[in-house]
């Protein structure tokens, strides 16, 4: 496994052609597959849903990064797990209920994530760190690709890398908003380990393969040994 993964947004990809994405992303070395999912409520967006969940995975053996940008995300946890999620990543803000909610991903067998928006204080992610495979930290105001990088994230990736460290733990520390070849190393340097690109890979004029080399030479370039 690579020491960072990286995964690729779908929500960048050409919706008309999302399979052949997917194949394309896979080939090129991505680790896995970031799907979000939007309702149009706890984010400005629509995209998504369990049907779609299903399609990619009749056409991918790629684990699928579902990340639930919705309201009372507990409802739907069947649905993304029953449609062929790898894991569900939940926000926190998103309802009263998100230790029920991570304990039912729990249930179902699938990785628990946790989420953060920028503006959402740490402390929220302190009673569920022991629940969780992954934290997601926003670094971008969630719901549009395409937008600029809060570099105030990386003091963020910092404290919660040094949680996870005090505990010992193996959770992954995820970071999704405006990642390139520039941001990545920058976030990598602050304690990330996951990585979400939509733009940088699916935008890139020379394409998709040659985005994701950029991205794994920038990243390893920044975790070499001095």
């Amino acid at each position: 496994m690579n020491p960072v993964l990286i995964a690729p947004s779908l929500l960048a990809a050409d919706l008309a052609r999302l399979a052949d994405a997917a194949a394309e992303v896979v080939a090129a070395g991505a680790d896995t597959l970031h799907v979000d999912v939007m309702d149009g409520r706890f984010v400005p967006n629509l995209t998504f849903g369990p049907g779609t969940v299903a399609a990619l995975r009749a056409a991918t053996d790629a684990p699928l990064d579902v990340h639930l940008m919705i309201e009372a995300p507990e409802r739907w946890i069947d649905a993304y797990a029953d449609a062929g999620a790898t894991g569900l990543t939940v926000h926190v803000e998103a309802t009263p209920h998100v230790h029920r909610a991570l304990r039912a991903v729990r249930d179902r067998g699938l990785e628990v994530g946790v989420a953060l928006n920028p503006g959402t204080p740490l402390t929220a992610l302190e009673p569920v760190l022991d629940l969780v495979d992954l934290v997601l930290l926003m670094s971008v105001d969630p719901g549009f690709g395409g937008q600029r990088y809060l570099p105030a994230v990386e003091g963020r990736l910092r404290a919660v890398r040094g949680w996870i460290a005090e505990r010992g733990a193996a959770t992954r520390v995820q970071v999704d908003g405006g990642i390139d070849a520039t941001t990545a190393p920058r976030a990598v340097a602050a304690g990330a380990d996951a990585l979400v690109a939509g733009s940088a890979v699916f935008g890139a004029t020379d394409g998709v393969a040659a985005a994701l080399a950029r991205l794994r030479q920038a990243v390893v370039s920044s975790i070499r040994p001095m």
